[in-house]
């Protein structure tokens, strides 16, 4: 397996063991990355421009179609951006010839050749379950997990395509793989807050505070997240706070133990 690795901006920046994570892992299960000039995913840009937005996904997924390999994103706010573009330009002819007339002047080309994965499902499906339990060396027997999909992840579900966005079960079906226990817990699908937290940070806080008291009363001794933004805005609330916490962990992270992976090699 060969994709092209698309980090957008939060990862390195903000969270460079996701993407040590990432490459370990992937690396360890023999799942070649390949690194290309990305931008942005336009996902910024979607309040103010609908054509701006197209423009700057659309860059990346040209780049990706040139390189002929299909983009493989952590981020899941990347992943929906990309995902809805598709979307979009799938849809409109009048902003697929603007967008074409934009690329062109880069000698790039959108046709739709090439998919969009997250990584959850790349795990679940291309790699698949069962060799994921063959590879685990050092089981996290004991360990109760909370799964933190994320917004993106799974809604509009025509777009995302990944799980039922009302009942989903990968993630914890991926957490069990690990030896871990996957808690139920009711907050399971609500934002993180991430969103608001620039608008209204009280709000913000509150509905991320919620999650995470949610997840300790239900049992859970670690949240795990396979979006930067969901894990960095748990650690974000929880920093400096005399509130009870919960250990955050990325999904890379807690199955790259169980692989038996160097903790350095994932970012811990």
């Amino acid at each position: 397996m060969k994709y092209a690795l698309f980090l957008g901006c939060k990862i390195p920046s903000q969270l460079p063991a996701y993407e040590a994570s990432t490459r370990a892992v992937l690396g360890h299960l023999g799942v070649t990355l390949v690194d290309l000039r990305f931008d942005c995913c336009g996902y910024p840009a979607r309040s103010y421009s609908r054509d701006a937005f197209v423009v700057a996904a659309a860059r990346n997924l040209a780049l990706a179609e040139r390189a002929g390999l299909d983009l493989l994103t952590p981020c899941s706010c990347c992943f929906g951006s990309l995902r809805h573009a598709i979307r979009f330009l799938s849809e409109d002819a009048e902003l697929r010839a603007r967008v074409a007339q934009t690329l062109a002047a880069e000698g790039l080309t959108w046709s739709g050749s090439i998919g969009v994965e997250h990584l959850l499902p790349l795990l679940a499906r291309e790699v698949g379950v069962a060799a994921l339990a063959a590879a685990v060396r050092v089981p996290r027997s004991g360990l109760r997990v909370a799964a933190q999909y994320g917004c993106h992840a799974l809604r509009p579900s025509d777009v995302s395509g990944i799980d039922n966005p009302i009942a989903p079960t990968m993630f914890e079906t991926l957490i069990r793989v690990t030896g871990a226990t996957p808690v139920d817990w009711p907050r399971r699908l609500d934002c993180c807050g991430d969103p608001l937290h620039e608008a209204n940070a009280p709000l913000a806080g509150h509905m991320t505070r919620a999650k995470i008291t949610d997840a300790l009363e239900s049992g859970a001794q670690a949240l795990c997240s396979a979006c930067p933004h969901c894990q960095l805005r748990f650690d974000a609330v929880q920093a400096g706070s005399t509130d009870p916490a919960i250990q955050t962990l990325l999904y890379t992270q807690l199955l790259g133990l169980a692989l038996g992976l160097p903790a350095k090699s994932l970012g811990l």
